[in-house]
């Protein structure tokens, strides 16, 4: 992805946010300077990976196959006594997110506001394939059972528990607009725990034609040690 796209994406992402009211951490908004001056006391937004994350999961095709999302607090797994992660995300209409599930993770999805958010599930076979089982779950505590590949659609206010070992693939529903979308989880390892179905990467190559309006998590190295 070009770094002129991102940014682009993020700002839109913005936009959206404070319509509906949802305001991100101070850290969010940081430039260079800001992070260079505060770098000594971030080391758990580092090591913790919470910031922004823009993904096309390799379809060099963001607004087909793309996300945005902001990781807003996180643990690591086996240390400390933070075992939840929280994230906001922006979904678009048909913007898919494809079929993936975690080893580790369970994870309850909901609809924040905006438009439907659409999922489509299957539980995984001990070879990682797709089962045609029916998949029980619970959405808002209740006990519901769905066919497999069948589409679950969550209107606003409404939310999901996706167990671990899943495979979910969500999406914004034709006509109804961007979706804001939040997470709350057990600890997030995104470099570890997604299992992807037939998505060939999770963090793009980015090719910098400009400077960063915001940092990714990807880029924290980078900017630590000066090269971004």
């Amino acid at each position: 992805m070009k770094r002129s796209e991102i940014n682009s994406i993020i700002k839109q992402a913005e936009e959206f946010m404070t319509a509906h009211q949802f305001y991100l951490p101070p850290w969010a908004y940081w430039e260079k300077e800001e992070w260079l001056q505060m770098k000594e006391r971030c080391s758990s937004i580092f090591e913790t990976k919470l910031g922004w994350d823009i993904t096309d999961f390799g379809s060099e095709d963001f607004y087909k196959r793309g996300l945005v999302l902001v990781t807003l607090r996180n643990g690591v797994l086996g240390k400390g006594d933070k075992t939840y992660a929280e994230k906001i995300m922006v979904v678009r209409e048909d913007q898919e997110t494809p079929y993936h599930f975690h080893w580790q993770k369970a994870e309850d999805i909901i609809n924040r506001g905006g438009g439907k958010l659409c999922f489509e599930l299957y539980n995984s076979g001990e070879d990682e394939s797709l089962l045609e089982t029916p998949v029980r779950l619970l959405q808002d505590g209740i006990e519901r059972e769905y066919a497999a590949g069948e589409t679950v659609v969550l209107e606003p206010g409404e939310s999901m528990t996706l167990p671990a070992g899943v495979y979910h693939r969500f999406y914004g529903q034709t006509g109804g607009g961007p979706v804001l979308a939040g997470e709350v989880s057990m600890v997030n390892d995104d470099a570890a725990d997604n299992r992807f179905y037939d998505a060939p990467g999770r963090f793009p190559a980015i090719d910098e034609d400009e400077k960063p309006y915001r940092y990714l998590v990807s880029d924290y190295a980078a900017l630590l040690d000066g090269s971004l």
